[in-house]
């Protein structure tokens, strides 16, 4: 396109020349007491001299007055370039966990580029590390005004809260970081956490219903943790004389977290102090099919309403027939045969247990071995090797997934780490001579933004499982 113009204007001035060449004059020109007499085409050659010469200049008079403007430009991309090296170096030094760099670069960052969302960033988490959590906080609070940065924020100040044990105003700024991030997997999980550890279980049963909706966690995870918020919430009815509230709930427990013996035993109880011994039988038998425990057989020994040993024996039989193969379900029987007498079932039983638990007896079976060497054979000795046996030997009991503290009684937060929903029965793993269980971070603490940030701990809130 410029070509096809350059041609046009070339031929244009071509066709003019052929004119004045092929029709010369002269032009004169009287003006003031001035008087002009040339030719036609030295007056267009001045007149574009002229022309030129007043291009040039009002050119270079445009160039001056920009230069103001231009020498500020360059100044503030200058400034900009450093300003950005610095936040580039200030997050190098947060990774190497240099405190006094990362604060140097903070300062020249913001000192550049002033209180930006980025330069409040660095700068709150140079603080941070370096101790001062007064220039923290205000770089965090002076963040929420940042309609795209309020986020960061709002974690920067949960963090903060959690350190102090505040755990009341970072629940608060949680339910706000929620607020504005939905769909944040983080902000679900912060708030739920913070929820559970306050006792607040019908505020976080909401918020697990929401998260479950945003599918921001498996499907049969929410199941099972909603059937454990459910199981508090009958304990909360109960305690406020809610009855049937408290049954409806301890069954719909019962339902979504089947391999916990807590919510059976509960609902079992409930529907026993009702007077309805059927149903609460129809539980206990549901529930050991899936999940045997001593808590069930106690539940069971309650059902049977005080007979003679003979009888409950019978009556145990009935239960160990809903799943024969568990070691429980011989463990249940063979006490039963023990406080009946009869040493012949008891051994048998007994027997049951050993071969079905593949690493050894436990040590609740070594002890019920030698109460029956101590009442069948009081002289023989037996009795003796199987405490001994006792003494070295595992038991199964609730131990925590997260950080493996062990619990003798199931609750729904562990009581070492306040983990929700962790406790499994089991046979602890043993730990090496001189080793110590450690407790790592809990998965709902919030996580650096930046590399080398210090993570906060929700183990710090302190609050109890109510």
């Amino acid at each position: 396109m410029r070509r096809l113009l350059a041609f046009v204007a070339l031929a244009i001035l071509v066709v003019a020349a052929a004119m004045l060449a092929d029709y010369p004059g002269t032009v004169d020109i009287t003006w003031q007491g001035w008087e002009i007499d040339t030719s036609v085409g030295v007056l267009i050659a001045a007149v574009a001299v002229l022309a030129v010469v007043l291009w040039l200049a009002l050119l270079l008079l445009g160039g001056l007055m920009q230069l103001p403007g231009r020498f500020r430009r360059n100044r503030r991309d200058r400034r900009r370039r450093s300003g950005e090296l610095a936040l580039t170096r200030g997050m190098v030094a947060l990774t190497a966990g240099d405190a006094a760099a990362a604060q140097r670069y903070a300062t020249r960052a913001e000192a550049l580029l002033g209180d930006t969302p980025l330069t409040l960033m660095l700068a709150a988490q140079a603080a941070e590390l370096g101790g001062d959590e007064d220039a923290a906080r205000r770089r965090y609070t002076a963040l929420l005004d940042e309609k795209e940065a309020a986020f960061f924020g709002l974690r920067g100040l949960i963090g903060q809260a959690l350190r102090d044990g505040e755990g009341e105003q970072a629940l608060r700024l949680a339910a706000r970081a929620r607020g504005l991030r939905p769909n944040a997997s983080w902000a679900f999980e912060m708030l739920f956490a913070l929820q559970i550890r306050a006792g607040h279980w019908e505020a976080a049963r909401e918020t697990l219903a929401d998260a479950g909706r945003r599918h921001l966690l498996p499907a049969a995870r929410a199941e099972h943790q909603r059937g454990i918020i459910l199981y508090k919430l009958s304990r909360a009815a109960e305690h406020e004389g809610e009855r049937r509230r408290a049954v409806a709930l301890a069954a719909s427990a019962q339902a979504l977290a089947r391999d916990l013996p807590a919510p059976a035993a509960r609902h079992a109880r409930l529907l026993l102090a009702d007077d309805r011994r059927r149903a609460a039988r129809r539980v206990v038998e549901q529930a050991w099919q899936l999940a045997p425990h001593p808590e069930l057989a106690a539940v069971w020994g309650e059902l049977g309403g005080g007979a003679p040993a003979l009888e409950l024996m019978t009556w145990f039989e009935k239960l160990a027939a809903h799943n024969p193969a568990s070691a429980e379900s011989a463990i249940a029987v063979a006490e039963v045969a023990l406080a009946a007498q009869l040493w012949g079932e008891a051994r048998r039983h007994l027997g049951q247990a050993i071969a079905a638990q593949p690493d050894g007896p436990s040590r609740r079976v070594c002890l019920l071995m030698a109460r029956l060497e101590e009442s069948e054979h009081p002289l023989a000795g037996g009795a003796r090797d199987w405490f001994d046996r006792a003494l070295a030997a595992p038991d199964a009991t609730y131990v925590c997934a997260r950080c493996g503290a062990e619990s003798a009684a199931w609750n729904a937060l562990c009581g070492h780490c306040r983990g929700f929903d962790t406790l499994v029965w089991r046979v602890p793993a043993p730990v090496a001579a001189g080793g110590a269980l450690s407790v790592p971070a809990l998965e709902a603490a919030p996580l650096p933004l930046i590399p080398g940030f210090a993570i906060p701990s929700l183990a710090a809130a302190g609050q109890s499982d109510r």
